[in-house]
């Protein structure tokens, strides 16, 4: 495996280099972060020793403590080294950085990047350092640019509620269907009470930018293979800057709907049933998605759910929120990999994807979270139910908005999207990428949702 920087820092400032880190991955880089790649239990020089030939450059951090003994030793065994092939070695002050600080003689002549300033914009400069390759335009510190702030920065930036972090495990998979040991990630949530004991979690999902869509040679193998036209409308491919929001951890279940369809105190325009699923009445019923709501029942309950929540705006995800949150960072068919099991999702399992074994049907929805997360910590975005968005209903991309915001011209359309797949839905509609769209009327067994909190924006 190939990285492209180095992180060499003192281990005080883990913290702060570990939220550069993350940061860096939702730009698409590799960063070589010790907690991350060094085996526990191994000679951490060995190991380093091992990957060193794969890693690109090098980014050496200096905050109030200076230099660290440890990070002493790999300036001492490796950095000199970068220095002599050329790589790129960057000196980066953090924030906490003294005024004069001391750094290695070998980069003192050297253009740092200072986290001290927000202006020339530091992450900005560190990426190019990086890559090699200036930035096109400058990247302001707002909402509409979130790729400068680090998580917690954007957490408070969208909402000022208290957050928690909770510990999940992701899998990935191979085209054959051979699941991969589970990796352990975190993630930031807050959890809000409906009452009766009922919550609804709410994940933070870090604002970014990333490719929405299907490329064109792509769609013209998934038109040819499957047989539907369908598939064009994910084109063209197209570049979309998502501000950071909270989407609920999973979609809304049949116990937190009754909650506020209960609540007819606080209804805007309708009426809602108190149970519409088709599948209840069955002992998990309560953890299971509800679905026969169509999208005017979904607009009802988020903004009853508002009321409830005042200073809190609930709704539908954006076409584009929803796609960035279940891509989650990767770039293949589904945030598994390159294919998708019965194992891992609830859907035909009886068809398949790719090279993957058939596996089972289970003719019905599934309480929610019962199949692993993607690396955002978000559940069931792969099949149970499909999950309405916001948008009207467009044919393709042309045209569509590059801020993340919900697509609602040709607002005189009664249609909308729907996203994930479901359990009646073969696994091809279960991609990150794949669309659908009901009459925004229709009740359909397969039809749920999931709600979002932060900025509400419409083009």
């Amino acid at each position: 495996m190939e990285f492209d920087v180095f992180l060499c820092h003192n281990g005080q400032d883990k913290p702060e280099v570990k939220d550069i880190a993350e940061t860096l991955k939702q730009q698409g880089l590799t960063p070589w972060l010790d907690e991350w790649e060094l085996q526990p239990g191994l000679p951490w020089q060995r190991e380093l020793e091992k990957q060193i030939q794969n890693i690109k450059s090098a980014a050496v951090f200096v905050g109030g403590s200076g230099i660290g003994p440890w990070q002493q030793r790999s300036i001492e065994a490796y950095l000199r080294r970068f220095v002599k092939q050329g790589c790129p070695v960057i000196p980066v002050l953090l924030p906490n950085a003294p005024e004069q600080p001391e750094l290695p003689f070998f980069l003192e002549g050297m253009t740092w990047v200072d986290f001290r300033r927000l202006s020339p914009k530091p992450m900005e400069r560190l990426i190019w350092g990086i890559t090699g390759i200036k930035p096109r335009s400058p990247l302001e510190l707002t909402p509409e640019n979130p790729q400068t702030l680090n998580k917690e920065e954007q957490i408070k930036q969208i909402l000022p509620v208290q957050s928690q972090t909770f510990t999940f495990e992701t899998f990935t998979v191979n085209p054959n269907g051979k699941v991969s040991q589970p990796e352990s990630k975190t993630a930031r949530y807050y959890s809000e009470d409906l009452g009766n004991g009922i919550t609804l979690d709410m994940v933070a999902i870090p604002g970014g930018t990333f490719t929405m869509g299907t490329e064109d040679e792509e769609i013209e193998r998934l038109v040819k293979k499957f047989n539907w036209e369908g598939y064009r409308s994910e084109r063209p491919q197209h570049q979309v800057t998502v501000p950071p929001f909270f989407l609920g951890k999973y979609p809304i279940t049949q116990a937190q709907w009754r909650a506020i369809a209960s609540r007819t105190d606080l209804k805007v325009k309708q009426d809602l049933d108190l149970n519409p699923a088709y599948f209840k009445d069955r002992p998990d019923s309560d953890r299971r998605p509800v679905e026969q709501v169509n999208w005017d029942h979904a607009i009802e309950f988020c903004a009853r759910l508002s009321k409830l929540k005042e200073g809190r705006e609930y709704r539908l995800p954006s076409e584009a929120e929803w796609e960035y949150a279940c891509r989650a960072g990767t770039t293949t068919p589904f945030y598994f990999g390159e294919t998708i099991t019965g194992e891992l999702a609830n859907y035909r399992a009886s068809n398949t994807y790719a090279d993957e074994p058939k596996g089972e049907y289970r003719q019905q929805t599934t309480p929610v979270g019962q199949f692993p997360p993607n690396a955002f910590g978000l559940y069931d975005m792969h099949g149970n139910v499909r999950e309405w968005c916001a948008d009207t209903w467009h044919d393709n991309y042309d045209g569509a908005p590059t801020d993340g915001s919900a697509w609602i011209e040709n607002g005189n359309d009664n249609r909308s999207p729907l996203r994930g797949g479901s359990w009646y839905g073969n696994p091809n509609y279960c991609r990150s990428a794949y669309r659908y769209y009901n009459n925004r009327r229709v009740n359909n067994d397969s039809n749920g949702f999931r709600v979002v909190c932060g900025a509400g924006r419409t083009l």
